[in-house]
């Protein structure tokens, strides 16, 4: 009898599975109008303050600053560190270019680290080789919302009180390692809430503290350089310009976009749960013979549920799958392209690195639909066109 589970389905006999979507509650376009209603547009007003205590409530941080994307949450980190010519940062190479930029525009220099294969984190044992008298801080990224390797970055961090560790946490809001939640983990943290991530409000970020002595500073830097927030808290009588800063702040309209998704987080996980893990039961029966490497989830770390990927056995292989998944309704994608050896890596670095795994899993890595609409009939869908396609193409 021939198995005919998985033929892919002919790309008219039922809507495409998009790539992404945006979902909303109801509650969103509730705060909207009250926003409106209430005439307090600019930043600073009663929605950025709630959805502020809600992500300090959720991760445990002294101070949580919105800002109108996490690329300036991370420009705002990086100010916070006096970074300047002479110093260098790691960064992963497996990132968005952002991730890098931010330090790069303070004339600090880029050493980019390579990535662990467990969970696509920075490696720990590459930022051991790269740390030198020049770095100053390190950046980490917690791929798909899986903790990277926390206990051996701490390890090779120990005798180095001096580097400053940094979360680019775009994808890991919710996470959390050994119980602690990402964002939580070092000196500061960023988040994003542009409109592909978990939790949205079109554009938007934020920037975490957890050192108290960073708070002051932070406000003034997120101020435009004043002192405002003391002003308008009666510390002095006037507020005037103090240091460098920039204009970071969210709208409160944004923010009340924002405070409604936060609002609905329990069912927001919830839901990506549901479709993380049904992909990962309806692939794993497939990987061995297809030649797929799965997510790999450590006993000690919860995820984000931010998406869902998969290692194909081969570079060549990926351009033919997207093609053929897109051509069954499929919309699968790539992700990041290495920084070490792009164009702005190479200008920004302080030197060449030497990052393999890198290149490999970002020549082989393959993403598949995930939000909050995905329903089980969908992914189903999506896990048998992709069985189909890779058999079609092994034959």
């Amino acid at each position: 009898m021939t198995d005919t589970r998985h033929e892919p389905r002919d790309a008219d006999s039922a809507r495409p599975v998009p790539f992404h979507a945006v979902t909303t509650y109801g509650r969103e376009q509730a705060h909207l109008a009250e926003a409106l209603a209430g005439g307090h547009l600019r930043s600073g007003g009663p929605f950025t303050r709630r959805a502020s205590a809600v992500l300090r409530e959720e991760t445990g941080a002294v101070e949580a600053l919105l800002t109108t994307s996490c690329t300036t949450a991370l420009e705002l980190s990086a100010l916070l560190l006096d970074l300047g010519p002479g110093d260098t940062v790691i960064v992963p190479s497996f990132t968005f270019s952002t991730t890098a930029l931010a330090f790069a525009r303070t004339g600090a220099k880029l050493l980019f680290c390579d990535i662990e294969r467990e969970t696509l984190g920075v490696d720990p044992a590459s930022v051991a080789a790269l740390l030198d008298d020049t770095v100053r801080a390190v950046v980490v990224v917690h791929y798909a919302g899986i903790a990277c390797d926390v206990a051996g970055l701490r390890e090779v961090l120990r005798d180095r009180p001096d580097v400053a560790v940094v979360e680019d946490n775009a994808h890991g809001l919710f996470g959390r390692w050994r119980g602690e939640p990402l964002g939580s983990l070092g000196r500061m943290a960023t988040l994003s809430f542009h409109d592909t991530k978990n939790i949205v409000c079109g554009e938007g970020g934020a920037l975490l503290l957890n050192d108290p002595a960073d708070v002051a500073r932070a406000w003034v830097l997120y101020e435009k350089g004043t002192d405002r927030k003391a002003f308008l808290e009666g510390q002095v009588d006037k507020y005037s310009w103090r240091d460098t800063g920039s204009s970071f702040a969210l709208s409160d309209l944004l923010a009340a976009f924002l405070l409604g998704q936060l609002e609905e987080r329990a069912r927001i996980q919830a839901t990506r749960r549901q479709v993380f893990e049904a992909y990962a039961a309806g692939l794993a029966p497939y990987a061995e013979e297809l030649g797929l490497t799965l997510p790999t989830v450590p006993a000690d770390r919860e995820p984000a549920w931010h998406l869902f990927h998969v290692l194909l056995p081969t570079a060549g292989t990926r351009p033919v799958v997207v093609e053929r998944l897109r051509e069954h309704g499929v919309q699968a994608t790539f992700h990041y392209v290495p920084l070490h050896d792009s164009e702005g890596g190479r200008r920004f670095a302080a030197r060449e690195t030497d990052c393999p795994v890198t290149s490999d899993v970002s020549a082989r890595l393959l993403r598949l639909p995930f939000h909050q609409q995905l329903t089980p009939a969908d992914t189903t869908r999506v896990v048998d066109t992709l069985v189909a396609v890779l058999r079609e193409g092994a034959r």
